[in-house]
């Protein structure tokens, strides 16, 4: 890893303007609702000096949970409250336990709608429809979502930051077709997860390779010998003795699957594994030993340990007091950094005065370029930056990056980012 560089000068909390000072106490409410609460350093409600936002991911679920996603946005805001706010808005962050359930999403967007926010960033859940009806109604912009199902392409209030799932798939599958023999995925048996073997398939088409076996599995289950012995029946049915694939796409549960992979997979060494980020990190591979080595994974941004990393990292160190949520390789943790900078740079964009859902969404889809120092390319949702992909045309970031697990570190196998805009496409 590269030395660590100080703090970009774009990436420091910006300077509150003196007219903007108030001697008003900043003590966080602690209003509770639907899951939900309220943080970072600022009275609760909105006004000219407030700009309220909203974060909902799921946690304490037994499937998929991403706790560190609202422990970065409220460390994002004592952060950036620190330095006077954005343009002299004080940031305050609402945090909505989403609960994997269609119900409770709804629960989070209409409490978004109810606190009046001015949008909700940098979240995660795989009920679109659920959540984006009540706040397309009420105007709210989307930003930084995760990227789990096709809603969240679709929607005109929708402001994605990578490419999501389809994504990360299409550019596993381009790659895997150029070092596998036959591949099985194994993914949730879920309406998210039949989205994924579409997926898959289309970049293995791309690399003219046969279509993915599709092994549906519980997000909970607690073990998965059944399908890794499948899998592994699969990946060795090559009759040129050609090294098969498995690729476990199961979010927190692929760690589970791997266990059960592994006892008999050692048996079959010419079976390899592959992944996406947000199954696999670099925290999974370290409590996993080797189970992970020589792995492929696909993510949407630099690798973990990569330099343009540091003002994320830097915040996190001297804002998270410590908290274990907060994993600087969660691939949910970086969406919500990036997410987060979005709004903050679109805010800065604004004139004075109260910042509203409505100008949010006039600036972003006016064309406002911003710069994320790197970590993707410069994001813009006007009109003639989204991709011609039909069934995600909301896409404007199609880059992925391939990794590869070596000596049990997480580390580029590619230089640089790769585009799969064309694969998409196809795919729609």
């Amino acid at each position: 890893m590269t030395g660590r560089r100080s703090t970009p000068t774009s990436l420091r909390p910006p300077r509150i303007r003196a007219s903007m000072l108030s001697a008003g106490a900043l003590v966080a409410s602690a209003s509770l609702a639907t899951g939900c609460g309220v943080v970072s350093g600022v009275t609760g409600g909105s006004g000219d000096d407030t700009v309220t936002v909203m974060t909902m991911a799921p946690e304490n679920t037994k499937a998929t949970n991403k706790p560190g996603m609202p422990a970065m946005a409220k460390t994002y805001a004592r952060w950036v409250n620190k330095g006077g706010g954005i343009n002299g808005h004080k940031l305050n962050v609402i945090t909505c336990n989403e609960r994997n359930d269609s119900v409770s999403a709804a629960e989070c967007a209409r409490r978004a709608v109810k606190e009046d926010v001015v949008a909700v960033v940098g979240s995660y859940s795989q009920y679109g429809r659920s959540f984006l009806s009540p706040l397309e109604a009420a105007g709210i912009p989307y930003i930084g979502g995760y990227g789990l199902t096709d809603d969240e392409f679709t929607s005109p209030l929708s402001y994605p930051v990578n490419g999501g799932q389809p994504a990360l798939l299409a550019g596993l599958g381009r790659e895997l077709a150029r070092n596998c023999g036959p591949v099985t995925l194994v993914r949730p048996d879920t309406i998210a997860g039949d989205e994924l073997p579409v997926l898959l398939d289309s970049g293995l088409s791309a690399g003219r390779h046969a279509e993915a076996g599709d092994q549906r599995a519980a997000e909970d289950a607690t073990e998965y010998s059944r399908h890794a012995e499948r899998a592994i029946q699969r990946a060795t049915s090559d009759p040129t003795g050609k090294k098969g694939c498995v690729v476990p796409a199961l979010g927190d549960r692929t760690s589970t699957f791997m266990d059960s992979f592994r006892r008999i997979a050692d048996e079959y060494p010419s079976v390899r594994t592959a992944t996406v980020l947000g199954s696999v990190d670099q925290s999974v591979i370290n409590a996993t030993g080797r189970t992970y080595e020589g792995s492929y994974v696909t993510g949407w941004y630099p690798a973990s340990s990569d330099a343009r990393w540091d003002a994320m990292r830097d915040v996190i160190q001297k804002e998270a007091f410590g908290d274990n949520r907060i994993d600087a390789s969660d691939a949910g943790v970086q969406t919500t950094w990036i997410a987060y900078e979005v709004l903050r740079r679109t805010v800065e964009s604004l004139d004075d005065g109260e910042v509203t859902a409505h100008k949010v969404r006039r600036a972003l889809d006016d064309g406002l370029k911003i710069d994320t120092g790197g970590l993707t390319p410069t994001l813009s949702w006007a009109f003639s930056d989204l991709i011609a992909a039909s069934g995600f045309p909301r896409v404007i970031n199609s880059n992925v990056t391939f990794q590869v697990v070596r000596e049990g570190r997480l580390v580029a196998a590619r230089k640089g980012f790769t585009n799969v805009s064309g694969i998409l496409e196809n795919a729609s």
